[in-house]
């Protein structure tokens, strides 16, 4: 009974204190406390869930990439051997891809028989401009045409129509290029600070998602409980777009928007635009498929000055193998959508040298003008880019788009005779040529052109750790290079897929291949493989380097810009990223590094 009263009165007195201690209390930060309670937010568990927040961490590590060459390389980094790509080949023309075209590019397109009202304000000038010009282009032609002789080439039985019209097209854009640039650039000063290229390189590799999934992901998703009801889930496809202009000019500024759009305001829906909906599998179009590094070239290597584009001169010698069993319809369609491509593979791989990429929006518009000629033939396409968000969901729901402005084809002139008399000249080519030419390229004194790149080193080139650019520029010029590895990509046989797989008619076989181990080698990234040997004699400190009886410098560093979202890499690659560092360490971190070595050997 005496052991229950002295409990109480414990009891008591705590509660008393306890009291007392409240009704005394003072707040110490009272801005830590709100008069409603704040809960978190409630996160959804489910695994697409799980997995659409992981991707955006991804992207926003991404963003945090600091030069342009890392940019491209961790781009390529979950694929060793490269991605499945859909190869846009500029060379190689089918048919009734126009609106496929303005779907993996989110474009819509005006069709217009003048080009965009953004250039009228220039019409009394360059009206002036064609009566003064016309006579010196005119005597171009005539002597490309019949000048002097080109039988090594034209009259070549062994050369195919589409060397020969290469040859041709590309001498009248040079001399085109020539004589428009020499009228005008005392007017116009840009033109003479512009660079000329002669058959640049144009890549650009990018996402586009809302496309059916083929046939071998629908049967793994049927072939597991929890991707059953996945089955018709649309998956992303990567585009890698590949095109070798006769001619472009660059710029230090970028040309002005053709429309002043409010890029936050910009939306699909409520401008009742069209974008066609097309979810195909590419391959329904004839596309072709194949291995390779997702590359990204502009024409220029990063570091040029002049980083925008003014104009380019596509080509258009693909149409000649499918012309003759195309309608005008057709090739006017096949024209369209080169030309839209092929602008957006140019704007895109500028703004990807500012630092944006498939996963991270422009935030500012960018614009191209191109023109895809045979010398005769021109066609005037006006793009302005908008958008770069194609990937997963943004397919259908991204509120922006693109502008296309897209004149139909023109003839420059009918024919030239014997005397290298120009027959039928088209002033009005002639003043669509001058209008690209006149317009100006302007600085943008309010925009940050490169929000997304470290401002200090935005490419390879400025870094200032000696052994870390080397190993950018070295693994980036590998990729852009594309050449194959020194492997051969994996594939499963068919004797093996009918005798190993479909029936199993080899039991006692030794189990060696992939397939047989249960390894998919496609998940192998870029940086699984081991780091390059230095032989010892080259280590720091030499042969006189090593503790423990081994060499503390045994492989070179490696540099990848990789993040805690990326797998982890193989068991069979070893990985040191203390010896990332040269520099000395004392004995005690010597030891444990030691220790910790030993174990994963």
């Amino acid at each position: 009974m005496s052991n229950l009263l002295k409990l109480n009165r414990a009891a008591l007195r705590f509660v008393q204190n306890t009291k007392r201690g409240l009704a005394t209390r003072v707040i110490e930060n009272p801005e830590e406390y709100t008069e409603k309670p704040e809960y978190p937010p409630i996160v959804d568990i489910s695994n697409e869930a799980k997995k659409k927040r992981a991707k955006e961490r991804y992207h926003e590590e991404y963003k945090q990439v600091g030069t342009v060459e890392e940019k491209v390389i961790k781009l390529n980094l979950p694929k060793y051997y490269g991605f499945q790509c859909v190869v846009l080949d500029q060379s190689e023309v089918l048919y009734d891809t126009l609106n496929f075209g303005q779907y993996i590019t989110r474009t819509v397109k005006h069709e217009t028989p003048e080009l965009p009202e953004f250039y009228k304000k220039n019409d009394e000038m360059v009206s002036k401009l064609a009566e003064k010009v016309k006579s010196e282009v005119e005597d171009v032609i005539g002597f490309e045409y019949s000048g002097y002789l080109r039988d090594f080439v034209l009259n070549n039985p062994k050369a195919t129509p589409e060397e020969k019209e290469r040859f041709l097209a590309s001498n009248i854009c040079f001399q085109l290029n020539r004589t428009l640039v020499n009228a005008l650039h005392g007017d116009f000063p840009h033109l003479s600070e512009c660079e000329v290229d002669l058959d640049p390189r144009h890549e650009a590799f990018w996402f586009v998602g809302g496309i059916d999934p083929p046939e071998r992901v629908r049967s793994y998703r049927r072939g597991h409980e929890w991707t059953k009801k996945f089955e018709k889930a649309p998956v992303d496809r990567s585009f890698q777009h590949i095109s070798q202009p006769y001619l472009t000019l660059r710029h230090v500024n970028p040309l002005p928007a053709l429309e002043n759009v409010n890029l936050e305001a910009l939306n699909y829906v409520t401008d009742k635009v069209e974008v066609p909906d097309q979810k195909y599998d590419p391959r329904v179009y004839g596309y072709r498929t194949t291995h390779r590094h997702g590359t990204i070239v502009p024409g220029y290597w990063a570091g040029s000055a002049h980083e925008f584009g003014v104009l380019s001169y596509q080509r258009r010698d693909g149409l000649l193998k499918f012309a003759k069993n195309y309608t005008p319809e057709d090739v006017q369609e096949a024209l369209h959508m080169q030309g839209i491509t092929s602008s957006f593979a140019w704007a895109y791989a500028q703004a990807a040298f500012q630092g944006f990429t498939t996963f991270n929006e422009i935030t500012y518009p960018l614009t191209s003008q191109t023109i895809i000629t045979d010398g005769r033939l021109f066609s005037f396409y006006a793009y302005q880019m908008n958008t770069l968000l194609l990937h997963s969901e943004h397919a259908k729901t991204n509120p922006r788009y693109n502008k296309c402005w897209a004149t139909p084809e023109m003839k420059l002139f009918e024919e030239v005779d014997a005397s290298g008399k120009v027959i039928g000249f088209n002033p009005d080519v002639l003043k669509n040529l001058l209008h690209f030419y006149v317009n100006a390229p302007e600085k943008r004194e309010d925009v940050d052109m490169k929000p997304y790149l470290d401002p200090k080193a935005p490419r390879a080139a400025l870094i200032e750790d000696e052994l870390r650019r080397e190993f950018i520029e070295k693994t980036y010029k590998h990729l852009m290079a594309n050449r194959k590895r020194h492997e051969r990509v994996p594939e499963t046989y068919l004797w093996e897929k009918f005798y190993k797989i479909d029936f199993k008619t080899r039991p006692m076989e030794p189990r060696r291949r992939p397939f047989e181990l249960g390894i998919n080698p496609f998940r192998r990234r870029l940086d699984d493989h081991l780091p390059e040997y230095v032989p010892r004699i080259l280590r720091p400190g030499g042969y006189g380097g090593r503790r423990h009886g081994k060499s503390q410098e045994k492989w070179r560093p490696t540099f990848y810009p990789t993040t805690h979202s990326d797998r982890p890499r193989s068991k069979v690659v070893p990985n040191y990223p203390e010896q990332h560092k040269y520099e000395k360490i004392n004995e005690e971190e010597y030891k444990e590094l030691d220790k910790r070595y030993r174990k994963k050997e």
